[in-house]
């Protein structure tokens, strides 16, 4: 039965996910190819979004070392609530977006080494700027971003030490206008833009685990992404428009501008993790990460004020199992998960920093024997700040995800 659950989703979800128009409206995604979109699982966001901790249940899609791990067929697929309130120079609104986060499945193909291959959102463009004043009207809307189809691998070294790669191409669009109107003149001017991007990244990762007392265990992980250049197709049309009141545009004619294709450098990312805990009862750990986006650039628009500068995060958590055998309360069987997380996103505007906090925390809720589960997260977070007549947003994320693991190849003695 699973197998025709995976194959259904499956199908259902690459149209969904590949359809996607963006799935924020934050105006910092008019920056760079967009938002950054968090890679792991919800069990990950959960624990403030740590990826250092996996077992042979579910499947890590951040780190592919931690694929030899996996013992069962797992497939897995989430998807996320986020409602942003926004403010900037004392007004406020708020919206909401609902999206698919990801779907993959893992197979072990031996008692030391699994595959896994999926698809997510990478990047996000969702943006409606009103940059105007008494005289001029400037206009600013964007959506759409990137995905990623990756195919990873992870392999058991020796005792403890486990070795993985992730090849991954990348794929999607980027369509935004700019929209200028001038009092007392009659028409104004629409400058459609699309960069169409497609390319192949590669990604390494390592773990290590030893026992250091008969319950304790420590785990060490390091995962480094290789700097890649992905092709960038751009197209640029200008229109001589005119602009009702009533906010309705009339394109008049058209020019279609000539816009040289170039290569966009997705920046290259280090990630070290170190964290202890006792196996199917609790685990802590911390992770650093670093990536060069200074080299980021936005095709389409150039605005002074603006400087991408290389990105930072920090993030510690993890999870607690009160009685992963309990027979008597299924309560003691929920793993329970929590954590923090600080970002700075690379990004500068007007002198300001732009950064990102989140608390998180949530639930895994176990079905058929403790093999497959369901895991709800709650995250409240900020993003942006209010200075320099900036944009702050507070946010809230409701994520869900289905763990469901099955065994393919085991031969069966009975019928």
């Amino acid at each position: 039965m699973i197998k025709k659950i995976v194959i259904l989703m499956t199908l259902v979800l690459a149209s969904t996910v590949y359809g996607q128009e963006g799935g924020t409206s934050s105006p910092y995604s008019f920056y760079g190819i967009g938002l950054q979109q968090f890679r792991g699982t919800v069990e990950n966001k959960a624990m403030g979004g740590l990826s250092l901790y996996s077992d042979s249940l579910h499947l890590n899609i951040t780190n592919p070392a931690q694929l030899g791990k996996l013992r069962f067929v797992n497939f897995t697929v989430g998807g996320n609530i986020n409602a942003t309130s926004f403010e900037e120079n004392g007004n406020e609104s708020n919206t909401t977006d609902t999206t698919f986060d990801y779907f993959a499945l893992g197979f072990p193909i031996s008692t030391k080494a699994a595959f896994s291959f999926g698809l997510m959102p990478w990047t996000t463009v969702g943006y409606d700027i009103d940059d105007s004043d008494d005289t001029v009207n400037n206009r600013f809307t964007g959506q759409g971003g990137t995905n990623r189809v990756f195919l990873s691998g992870g392999y058991e070294l020796s005792k403890g030490l486990y070795l993985g790669a992730t090849a991954a191409y990348h794929f999607g669009n980027i369509q935004n206008e700019a929209l200028r109107t001038q009092d007392e003149v009659e028409l104004g001017t629409l400058e459609a833009n699309r960069t169409d991007f497609a390319g192949f990244t590669w990604e390494f990762g390592a773990q290590f685990e030893k026992k250091i007392s008969k319950k304790l265990e420590i785990r060490a992980s390091l995962q480094y992404n290789v700097a890649s250049e992905i092709s960038a197709e751009s197209t640029r049309d200008i229109s001589s428009v005119f602009f009702t009141d009533l906010g309705l545009v009339t394109e008049i004619d058209t020019v279609e501008d000539l816009v040289e294709d170039s290569n966009f450098s997705l920046p290259s990312t280090v990630i070290a993790g170190l964290g202890i805990g006792e196996a199917n009862k609790w685990f802590f750990g911390g992770e650093f990460s670093a990536s060069e986006t200074s080299n980021f650039f936005n095709a389409s628009f150039r605005n002074g004020g603006v400087q991408f500068i290389d990105s930072f995060s920090y993030k510690a958590g993890g999870f607690y199992i009160p009685n992963y055998n309990s027979i008597r309360s299924y309560f003691e069987r929920i793993t329970y998960r929590a954590g923090i997380r600080y970002e700075e996103l690379g990004l500068r505007i007007s002198n300001q920093d732009i950064n990102e906090f989140g608390i998180s925390f949530g639930l895994g809720l176990p079905a058929r024997r403790n093999i497959s589960n369901l895991n709800l997260t709650f995250e409240y977070g900020q993003r942006g700040t209010t200075e320099a007549n900036l944009v702050q947003e507070d946010f809230i994320n409701v994520g869900i995800s289905l763990s469901l693991n099955d065994i393919w190849f085991l031969k069966r003695k009975f019928n």
